[in-house]
């Protein structure tokens, strides 16, 4: 994720714990995702839906942080 910002995302996981914790609800989204996903044979789930929605937002956020970090 945003290969571009990928030293500042190492720094942040280290000083920023609001950022990490975001950071870290992402990646814990991300892999109930693929389980989910794992699971479901043709059919779309509205929880993983639901999920994907919440991963995105937190996806958001944490570029928004970035971009306020390398301004």
């Amino acid at each position: 994720m945003f290969p571009e910002y990928r030293e500042l995302i190492s720094q942040l996981k280290t000083s920023d714990s609001h950022f990490q914790k975001k950071f870290h609800k992402h990646n814990e989204l991300d892999e109930e995702i693929k389980n989910l996903e794992k699971n479901i044979a043709s059919d779309y789930n509205s929880e993983v839906h639901e999920l994907k929605v919440k991963k995105l937002h937190l996806k958001e956020e944490i570029y928004d942080i970035l971009k306020g970090h390398s301004a």
